[in-house]
Parts: C-alpha cells; structure tokens; sequence
C-alpha cells in the first residue's frame, strides 16, 4: 500500500486551488453565470425542509422508477453502440461525409453529463478498502488531474465543462476497474470536487463522493467531512447534517487549521440558532 504521507504530496499542486474553493468562504458554485440556463433541479417533492435528510429526493425508489432508468441505461447503451457501429460501416464503405456526421454526433455525446438516476448507481455503494498500490489506476488518476487542469479547476477562465465531465469519467473508471486500488478515495474526493463546482444542481450526488472518500479510506488526505459540511451547510440547508459534520472535522480532519477555525465557528453558530429555534418553538401558542 502506498504511504498516506505521499499520498498527500500526490495532490500537493492542488493544494492552493483548494485553500481558495474550499476553505469554507466557498458556499456558491464558482463558474455558474446566474443568467444562464439552470441544469436539473429538485421538484416540491424532494426540496428539503428543516429536519429531513438531505437526499430525501434521492432515497425514494419505487419499482416503475426502477424499470424507467434500466430501460432508459439499456437505450443508452444500444444507441451508442448502434452509432458506433453505423460510423464503421461508413468508414468500411468510404462514405466520408456520413462517417464526418457520425464522428460528430459521437463526439458531442461524450460530452453529455448523463445520470444513472438511482443513487446506489450513480455514487457505488460498496464498502471498498483502498489496499493496493496499482499502477494502471495510478496512471487513471494522473489522467483524471490532468484533465481537471485542462478544464480550469481553480482557474474560472479556463473553465470547461466537457473537460470536467471526461475527468469525471476517468476517476469513475478508475474505482470501477480498481476497487481495490489505493486510488479510490483520492479518486471519489475529485468526484466530490467535480460534481460540487462545475456540474450543475449536482450537490447532493458531491455529498455522497466526499462520503465514499472518507468510509472507503477514513485517513484520506482531502477534507472531504469538510467539504461535505459546508455543501449541506450553505447549499442543501441541512444544518443539522452539516452540524455533525463540522463535529467529525474537529475530530478526524485537523491538519488544516483553516477548516478547524471555521468549523469551530459554524458549530457555535448553528448550535445557538437550535437553541433559538427550539425556545420559540417552546413558547408559542
């Protein structure tokens, strides 16, 4: 297994990005322009209210949602393959122009965020120990860096959604085919970090990768407890999630004396609003 300490130095470069986008000042995504289009958000049914869990939208499955998204995945599938499969028959053929169209039409599909739907499938919920140092998921992680850096993370003017979404791609191959690597928490923390700031409305999915980083190796590097405390705290409202979350940074997460500072001070602010809340509720008629 490869030693945590050079672990850390792995994502040294990424050090000072991440002092900037999450050192808790970090409540709003920082490339959404608020006059463009929003990207899928919650319907009544799943806005979260004081006191419920914040993947309440996320948590109900029922057996026609189930059947709707294994039909929609097996579609998908057919449809790519059969579009693949029809640009070969025009390169065999030579047929320049339709294998042009088709080329085209494959490119802009991997551009395309899609979604698995059912949240077991969209973040894997197996209990993954990150044991063995792999040189294959090595050299998926340094791809999936890499093309976050060519995508603009922590540099707003270089930003580039298709590139943030193939680095998405990359980590999540990565802790497909590696489950065992010592890559897959580092690997679920940049998902975390991907799905947080450059994909839309997709905060609650960020929570559940920064989850996965830390119970798949509970010593992973990243703040990953305090990432997910300040998304639950400023973006999902869950303020009592958030709260035992800013707890666990003061217990597992303090080599950063930043994120120690503010999560001392969110859990004073949060617990004096509880209390305010609960004198109210305690005296009204």
């Amino acid at each position: 297994m490869t030693p945590r300490l050079s672990k850390a130095r792995l994502v040294t470069s990424f050090s000072f990005a991440l002092t900037l986008v999450g050192a808790g000042c970090n409540t709003d995504p920082l490339y959404r322009d608020p006059q463009a289009p929003r990207g899928p958000v919650m319907s009544a049914a799943e806005t979260v209210r004081p006191g419920l869990e914040a993947n309440v939208g996320l948590s109900v499955v029922e057996p026609q949602e189930v059947d709707l998204v294994e039909a929609l995945l097996t579609h998908r599938s057919d449809y790519y393959r059969t579009l693949e499969a029809l640009r070969d028959y025009y390169r065999e053929h030579g047929y320049v122009t339709k294998q042009a169209w088709a080329d085209y039409e494959l490119a802009g599909l991997g551009k395309v965020k899609t979604f698995r739907y059912l949240i077991d499938a969209e973040v894997p919920s197996d209990p993954l120990r990150p044991v063995n140092r792999i040189p294959e998921a090595d050299a998926l992680f340094d791809k999936g860096l890499e093309q976050m850096r060519h995508g603009g993370h922590g540099v707003p003017i270089f930003y580039r959604e298709s590139v943030m979404v193939e680095a998405a791609d990359t980590f999540r191959t990565l802790i497909d085919q590696y489950p065992a690597s010592d890559k897959v928490d580092d690997a679920a923390f940049f998902l975390g970090e991907i799905h947080k700031e450059y994909l839309k409305e997709q905060e609650m999915i960020a929570v559940k990768w920064y989850e996965r980083a830390w119970t798949w190796d509970p010593h992973t590097p990243h703040p990953a407890r305090f990432q997910a405390a300040v998304v639950c705290d400023y973006r999902l409202h869950d303020r009592d999630r958030a709260l035992e979350l800013y707890k666990s940074v003061l217990q597992d997460e303090t080599a950063d004396l930043t994120n120690v500072r503010f999560s001392t001070r969110r859990i004073e602010e949060l617990t004096a609003a509880n209390r305010t809340t609960r004198a109210s509720l305690a005296t009204a008629p």
